[in-house]
């Protein structure tokens, strides 16, 4: 049937929706005008002509195009169409390689891909006006007509898919079927042993496929899993290692659906209690649900379901995955060349609703984030509330992430400063009051307390009470790292490997502190690795304060899952950072430590106990981010020159034009003179 409006739909076959209705149609940065009901009809017919010929078929379960959007609206609500093909098409170099089968061992190809995707981006228009990105709210509901995704027909037929791939085998590509891509650089081969093939299938196998295109990966894939809970839904922040793992592999398009799907999905309304949070929040996780179309029986759609923390335990929001999205829309770019993704005008409302969300003011006197528990990796209630070192490792990362990619112009100018004064403000914050080693302690160990003065030394009034038994001893002469939490009278002294991982990798740190933390990683290595890398936390919590701190949470026991847990997604984070530092051996080691029991323990979550020798007692199997960050260190060990295109160095201009030298203000000497000098 032929369509006589912009909005005909094809009830023959499921369509693909995602669960976002709106307040605004401001979405793409502008604002179109107030419609009556007859206003709403006359822009539906003058669309049609654009489309005649058309055919609006509804989006089947294979391979498909997005080539435009079509709103179903009610008349009560503003009129919004966009035709543009360039707007969620995926172009990607390859979206699978296969090996020659017929030699003897197996090799894995990697072509590096130079791409031009820089000369046909959307870019940002200087005209944007200030206030659409700040007035952006969409309210909906699974009741409300949403936003949805067709396929359009031309002509006598479909739009062609775009199936551009690769055919690989050990002596030839072929690349006769790839348009506008530029292979200029040669190659990668390496040979592939088995368990790593085993961790590609378990990969692949967690992948999961929305109107036909792949859109993620689930948290766990295990079969024998009766009651999956959540963990078969996509988590962002566990996607990131799957992300890393197929970029490196040259399989791009995952990821850009990833990154486009959840930018969607940040509009969704919010509401827990009729409260409603910020709109730049990104979901913690969403679900693929296929329901019943217009209530039909026989006709059934493809949704997007996605949750903020409104069914999470705790109902906490999730403060690390704007973060997190922010990192990998950056890696994406670095890796693959692909900078117009980042150039389209909704990828950077996206990053800025973030960013205000972030830089918010308040009554916080910190440059640090301040979030609730549970609000990160560590999601139920483990005593980090108030300014986790996670949060800020990550919040920094993604500051340097969006001053990269940000378009500069009068809309954002006075964004892109904002930025420039947390980072400077921060990085003080943490290399100053954050670190610890041996001297530090033992300035600690000797405060004076109940300082009220603009010159105080205990700026923090910290009683030196605070300092644990087992901290003295096990602090090394050499070495140190950053503090997990540090609020008025309270400094939490576990170890966070995280965000140490991440303040190595985002430069947060001085190199000097970056160093002293690996040294006192490999100075501790039966504490901090044993049996299996890495702690997630040392010490775990016990006795009193296990009860006190937790709830007594009956997973979080002392040494398992968040309260001591090994957990070996943490590889490609330790990989990265000893790349960067120059000690590629210790990573090597370590992985070489997980891959004797990873393929043999089917892939667990965590492990258990002081030394990491057990299989977690509720560890899920066949865990993806398991699986995806054994692979991604395996490849930046490969391919170091691949790891620096994730890290940062020290940014001299931020020392530059640091004020925290300041003598009349009470600071005392900035910890960035060192590295200036």
């Amino acid at each position: 049937m032929k369509s006589s409006t912009c909005i005909g739909i094809s009830s023959m076959k499921p369509c693909c929706r995602f669960l976002v209705s709106y307040r605004s149609s401001s979405f793409f940065g502008f604002s179109p005008p107030k419609m009556s009901r007859s206003g709403i009809r006359n822009l539906s017919k003058s669309l049609s002509k654009a489309v005649d010929r058309r055919r609006v078929h509804s989006c089947k379960h294979s391979k498909s195009q997005v080539v435009g959007y079509k709103c179903v609206a009610d008349p009560n609500r503003r009129a919004f169409s966009v035709s543009d093909s360039s707007w969620g098409q995926s172009r990607v170099v390859s979206d699978s390689f296969r090996v020659d089968k017929g030699r003897s061992r197996d090799v894995l190809v990697i072509p590096r891909v130079a791409s031009d995707f820089r000369n046909h981006s959307t870019s940002i228009e200087h005209h944007v006006n200030e206030k659409n990105f700040e007035r952006i709210y969409i309210q909906g509901g699974l009741n409300l007509k949403p936003l949805v995704i067709e396929k359009i027909e031309t002509g006598d037929g479909l739009v062609k898919e775009d199936n551009t791939g690769i055919n690989v085998s050990e002596s030839d590509v072929d690349t006769n079927n790839v348009e506008g891509s530029n292979l200029t650089e040669p190659r990668i081969e390496r040979e592939v042993s088995e368990i790593e093939k085993e961790a590609w299938n378990i990969l692949r196998g967690a992948v999961v496929n929305y109107c036909g295109n792949p859109v993620g990966t689930v948290a766990a894939n295990d079969p024998a899993d009766k009651q999956p809970l959540n963990y078969d839904q996509i988590f962002i922040r566990d996607f990131v290692p799957s992300a890393l793992a197929f970029l490196l592999n040259g399989e791009a398009e995952i990821v850009k659906n990833f990154l486009l799907h959840t930018l969607q999905l940040q509009s969704w309304e919010k509401t827990v209690d009729c409260y409603s949070p910020g709109q730049g929040l990104m979901p913690a996780s969403f679900k693929v649900r296929t329901v019943p179309r217009d209530g039909s029986p026989e006709a059934f759609e493809e949704v997007l379901d996605p949750d903020f923390g409104e069914s999470a335990i705790g109902r906490v929001a999730p403060v690390d995955s704007g973060l997190w999205w922010i990192i990998l829309l950056r890696a994406y770019g670095k890796i693959t060349g692909d900078y117009s993704l980042q150039d389209r005008v909704d990828v950077q409302t996206g990053i800025r609703l973030i960013l205000n969300l972030c830089l918010t003011d308040g009554f916080d006197m910190f440059p640090s984030l301040l979030v609730t528990d549970g609000s990160c990796m560590i999601d139920r209630r483990m005593g980090i509330h108030g300014h986790p070192l996670e949060i800020q490792a990550l919040f920094y990362s993604a500051l340097r992430c969006s001053r990269e990619m940000l378009t500069v112009n009068d809309a954002t100018k006075n964004l892109v400063a904002a930025i420039n004064n947390r980072l400077s403000a921060l990085s003080f914050h943490i290399r100053e009051y954050y670190w610890v080693d041996i001297k530090k302690i033992n300035e600690i160990y000797r405060y004076n307390t109940e300082e009220y003065s603009t010159d105080a030394i205990n700026k923090f009034n910290i009683y030196p009470d605070q300092i644990p038994s087992w901290l003295v001893d096990w602090i090394p002469d050499e070495g140190g790292y950053f503090i997990g939490n540090l609020q008025p009278a309270h400094m939490d002294f576990r170890f966070f490997t995280l965000g140490n991982l991440w303040a190595i990798v985002s430069s947060l740190g001085t190199p000097k502190q970056s160093k002293d933390v690996l040294d006192l990683i490999e100075a501790k290595w039966d504490d901090l690795v044993a049996n299996m890398p890495l702690k997630i936390i040392y010490p775990a919590l016990e006795s009193d304060e296990w009860r006190i701190i937790t709830g007594s949470d009956p997973k979080n026991t002392p040494w398992s899952y968040h309260n001591g847990g090994s957990w070996p997604t943490l590889l490609w984070q330790f990989t990265l950072a000893c790349i960067k530092m120059g000690k590629p051996e210790l990573a090597q080691k370590a992985v070489a430590l997980a891959e004797e029991r990873l393929a043999v323990d089917q892939w667990p979550e965590y492990y258990d106990t002081r030394s990491g020798r057990f299989i977690g007692k509720q560890s899920r199997l066949y865990q993806t981010w398991t699986v995806a960050g054994f692979l991604t260190s395996k490849m930046l060990l490969q391919n170091p020159e691949k790891a620096s295109l994730l890290f940062w160095e020290e940014d001299y201009e931020l020392l530059e034009t640091c004020v925290c030298g300041l003598s009349k203000n009470g600071r005392r000497k900035c910890s960035r003179l060192g590295p200036r000098s």
